[in-house]
């Protein structure tokens, strides 16, 4: 037997190359088999099991995990393969009935439940079915990505979730991945994000959704590596795991990586993933190969060119595109979604949830006397007014390096000065192989050396000026200063404020400046190289130099926790992408404007997002001139070399391209903020403005982007929401859990476990061994805070909650008024592991190959049977729950719904019965009721199947399409290509067909109160 701990992953559901054919003979029943369905009673080894999940594999037949149900495996999590082991499927005719004796019936209403809830969705059920049960606000548009996913346009539950900054993408993700475990289709999950956003990805999940995830960082690798054998492969340990893409991409893992199969894979940023020959791509093909769900996410999702685009689609459906260079998105609606702020359904569903965004201000400052002479100096001889007149420098970018930098502060000018100064300083055989700027001019070796020399020359005279300034001759450091008085930040005050700037030198000067000028206190710092940490953590600064991505992480909670002192927060544009900083703070600082539409908005998302509760301020520092530069052709105005000239426009175009296009990519084009800033940079070279180059941008292959990525799923097919219609003997969980804690934990849960419930909703309890060992999948900084496991003789400790408002209440205080950012009470969704632990708990009260009798108001004997057909994947396809009633040779069928059941009577006030009054009679009737089943689901399949092939066949038609289009276009080895990914998604298409017979479970039998004289009712 192989515990749950056991190399699941390596025989795990494989990548749709390795589907098994649906007419391979089962070797022991000699009929084509769909695996064994969940919720199935199996015997194994003489022991008896219960079926939690069935996978085919490429060598071992079935891989079939299960839970024990006999005393001697009871609660055991195994798995086995069907080519190894001989799994015995219970015939369903020689069910045992037995009587359920618990009070109202309680034992057999729990069962029924806990085999409701266990038994994994159909492929046919498109609606989502635990929507209103998680963590979040209910907005329409965050559930749309997994309707779209589930919607089976795609065979496979694929998607690209490209919404812009702020709509909430890391919730959308979590509904997806619980729809998914629902329907068996997410137990084994990897995440993959940027490092910084690793933990605030990994919390969201637990704390909203109850879905938990490994952390496989270094601190994570450290605290596995003791739990498992040396050598192992961790992804097979650890079903679920979450790990930075830099982590991932190490050697360490390539081989694990190859040997791992996944039901979901999610990649945020994924556009980092584009670029084919990279680390980040290969990792990301091998990823969407072995795994079946594949969730992309990024705001930005391509480079600017269309085949980077094409690249992640194709990760997402190999036959979705012919033509990397050209496709049409009316052809790609069925894999990916896009919307913005402006979108009707997203604006109406956020009403009362994102506060709105105020104004982008300028905030004029004149430069000094100081910094005046800078200007003139950039003006005559690095950036001359006269396009004609050469620039001091032969490299194009150079000048405009310099004027940027300036424009940030005098400190990172020196700093840029300095570089320049040692790259002209290189040896000859140095510079010539320094590919980093373009020469304009012929290469001649005497001119080279006196243009170096004249080059030099100016950056002395430069770096002469730039010296002179000091803080008091920065017009920018005073206007800053102004600016956080204004908002109130200083000692005593719990205003906080995110200070952006490019520049590394300036963020520096910033932090160790601008603290003490406020008054804050200056101590002793335990950093040399930190100097701002002396202010008792009122500064903090995030750039790449000053912390690593440990401390980066550290840096973000602590600005999330309200009762930290941090007031200030000095930040590069690492910070920019995927960083929430809006939860105690909601005013924001340009010092220098990035030249970049993209990279203002990502800064500005920070605290322009879901969640926030205060309307976002946006203040820019624009120091001005009164140096004249160049005539502006449009008024005849003269223009002047400083903030105005890029910065401030592209502030005021980003605001305009928030309220009008949703998103700043939508105006230019392009979707990467380097290539953005290059490319108006080489404009301003070429004597274009600002409003010239973001219109040119805007053509050929820029525009097909910008269009491409405009408004992709903003308008749903449906008005509503699709929900899904599960049958439930219970008003909510928290009711099943209380009835269930109490027929499992006996005499009472009070004693059992030393639960304890307050008056405000909170459930606190001792975790038992079997739900302890679920449990170590909890990330570990929480087990360690609420000390939730064992420590020396001190029992562990566990709070849940079933109310939202209680768990909503306590994850804010969390984020304002604790030292971490973790709630203490844990929020109890229906894929909680305490739920999951219960509910296996609860299957295991009826024995081996038995249905329990319950007295209920029905007229004649009525059986309740499960009727299960799955495809060649062993994922159910039809899922029918029955009541078959009648009397002996004049059976019918009914649909088992919440309604019916209501109107047996099965509920909480059942009358209930010591014992059944005619057993033998009930007996005899199983196997006519048992084939009165069997021809009802007969009966459906048909629909069900016409339903499964209508629902493919739009798919099924794209892909023969795209084959003919493909191959015409092909050369041999590409054709060669185009066969093989047609015929994988042709037979994945087959592969989902309903093609198992039906396979029957009876779960009860309700006999009629009044069915004999001298019946016993309690």
């Amino acid at each position: 037997m192989s515990v749950e701990a056991e190399a699941v992953g390596d025989q795990g559901d494989a990548a749709w190359d390795a589907w098994k054919p649906d007419d391979v003979p089962d070797q022991r029943s000699g009929r084509a088999s769909s695996g064994f369905a969940p919720g199935a009673q199996v015997l194994i080894r003489d022991e008896l099991w219960l079926v939690r999940n069935c996978k085919d594999t490429k060598l071992d037949g079935w891989m079939v995990e299960v839970t024990g149900i006999s005393s001697f495996v009871r609660g055991t999590d195994a798995v086995f393969y069907s080519r190894l082991d001989d799994i015995q499927v219970l015939d369903p005719r020689e069910t045992r009935l037995v009587p359920d004796d618990s009070p109202n019936h309680r034992r057999g209403r729990l069962f029924l439940e806990s085999v409701i809830r266990k038994t994994f969705l159909p492929q046919t059920e498109h609606g989502l079915a635990l929507a209103d049960g998680f963590l979040m606000d209910q907005q329409v548009h965050q559930l749309r990505p997994a309707e779209l996913a589930l919607s089976m346009k795609n065979p496979q539950p694929r998607i690209l979730i490209a919404d812009v900054v702020g709509l909430g993408k890391t919730l959308e993700i979590g509904v997806l991945l619980a729809e998914l475990i629902r329907r068996g289709r997410g137990e084994r999950i990897l995440v993959v994000t940027p490092q910084h956003v690793l933990e605030q990805f990994q919390r969201e999940l637990w704390t909203r959704f109850a879905i938990p995830l490994v952390r496989l960082d270094s601190t994570g690798i450290q605290r596995i590596q003791q739990d498992i054998p040396a050598g192992r492969n961790p992804f097979a340990y650890f079903k679920r795991a979450i790990i930075s893409v830099d982590t991932l991409k190490s050697d360490v893992y390539a081989h694990h990586l190859e040997h791992t199969d996944w039901d979901a894979v999610v990649i945020d940023e994924s556009h980092n993933l584009v670029n084919r020959g990279t680390k980040n791509n290969e990792l990301a093909r091998l990823l969407a190969r072995k795994t079946d769900a594949l969730v992309l996410a990024s705001a930005t999702p391509h480079n600017g060119r269309t085949q980077s685009f094409a690249e992640l689609v194709m990760m997402l459906d190999e036959a979705a595109i012919k033509d990397p260079s050209a496709y049409a998105v009316e052809d790609l609606g069925h894999l990916y979604i896009r919307r913005t702020k402006t979108s009707a359904e997203v604006r109406d569903s956020l009403k009362g949830s994102w506060a709105d965004r105020g104004p982008s201000q300028p905030i004029h400052v004149s430069a000094g006397k100081k910094e005046l002479a800078v200007f003139r100096e950039l003006a005559a001889r690095w950036i001359p007014g006269d396009l004609a007149q050469p620039s001091v420098s032969r490299h194009q970018l150079v000048p405009y390096q310099l004027l940027k930098s300036f424009l940030s502060s005098h400190r990172a000018l020196l700093e840029t000065v300095k570089t320049r100064l040692a790259t002209l300083d290189k040896p000859p055989t140095e510079q010539s192989a320094d590919r980093a700027q373009k020469a304009t001019r012929p290469v001649d070796p005497t001119v080279r050396e006196a243009e170096r020399q004249a080059e030099r020359a100016a950056l002395l005279d430069l770096r002469g000026l730039a010296e002179r300034i000091q803080d008091e001759d920065s017009a920018k450091l005073a206007a800053l200063l102004d600016e956080l008085r204004k908002m109130g930040v200083g000692p005593g005050s719990e205003t906080r404020v995110v200070v952006f700037s490019e520049r590394i030198p300036t963020l520096k000067w910033l932090a160790e400046s601008v603290p003490a000028a406020l008054g804050f206190t200056r101590g002793a710092s335990p950093d040399e190289k930190k100097p701002w940490l002396a202010f008792g953590g009122a500064v903090q600064v995030m750039h790449g130099e000053a912390s690593s991505d440990e401390e980066q992480q550290a840096i973000v909670e602590k600005f999330g926790l309200r009762d930290d002192p941090v007031r200030i927060l000095f930040t590069g544009d690492v910070a920019s992408e995927g960083v929430n900083l809006h939860q105690q703070c909601h005013r924001l600082i340009h010092f220098d404007l990035p030249w970049s539409l993209i990279r203002i908005e990502q800064r500005n998302g920070r605290i322009d997002r879901y969640g926030q509760e205060h309307q976002p301020q946006f203040r820019a520092l624009i120091l001005t001139s009164d140096v004249p530069w160049r005539t502006d052709e449009t008024t005849g105005l003269p223009r002047t070399l400083d903030d105005r000239l890029v910065g401030e426009k592209l502030l005021k175009r980003e605001e305009e391209a928030h309220k009008i296009e949703g998103s700043a990519e939508a105006v230019t084009g392009l979707y990467r903020a380097k290539e953005e800033e290059n490319r108006l940079t080489q404009d301003l070279i070429a004597g274009r403005t600002v409003e010239e180059s973001l219109k040119q941008s805007q053509q050929g292959g820029a525009a097909f982007l910008a269009g491409l990525l405009g408004q992709v799923g903003a308008v749903p097919e449906h008005p509503e929401v699709l929900r899904a219609d599960v049958p439930s003997l219970f008003a909510s969980t928290a009711e099943y859990f209380d009835e269930a804690l109490r027929q499992v934990c006996q005499p009472n849960p009070e004693d059992q476990l030393s639960l304890r419930r307050d008056d405000d909703g909170t459930i606190a309890f001792e975790p038992p061994r079997d739900l302890l060992y679920r449990l170590k999948a909890l990330p570990k900084s929480y087990l360690d805070e609420q000390q939730i496991m064992p420590r020396k003789n001190e029992p562990g400790r566990m709070r849940i909650t079933f109310s939202k408002d209680l768990a909503a209440t306590r994850l804010k205080a969390a984020r304002e008024s604790s030292k971490s950012q973790w709630p203490n009470v844990s929020y109890v969704t229906d894929v909680h592991p305490v739920l999951d632990w219960l509910t296996d708990k609860v299957l295991v009260e009826i024995g081996r190959h038995q249905a329990p009798v319950l007295a209920a108001s029905v007229d004649t004997p009525t059986y309740l049977i499960q009727g299960i057909c799955s495809n060649a994947l062993g994922r159910p396809t039809i899922v029918e729950w029955m009541a078959i009633h009648g009397h002996p040779g004049a059976l019918e069928a009914t649909t088992l719904t919440a309604e019916v059941l209501e109107g047996y009577g099965v509920g909480p006030t059942m009358p209930g019965r010591s014992a059944p009054l005619d057993i033998d009679g009930l007996t005899a009737l199983v196997p006519a009721a048992i084939e009165e089943a069997e021809r009802h689901l007969v009966k459906l399949k048909d629909g069900y199947s016409q339903q499964i092939e209508a629902t493919l066949e739009p798919y099924r038609k794209r892909v023969v399409h795209w084959q003919q289009e493909a191959i015409f276009s092909a050369d041999g080895t590409g054709k060669r290509g185009v066969n093989l990914s047609a015929s994988r998604r042709l037979k994945l298409i087959k592969s989902l067909e309903t093609t198992g017979e039906p396979m029957l479970r009876l779960l009860a039998v309700l006999e009629p109160l009044n069915a004999a004289e001298g019946g016993t009712d309690r």
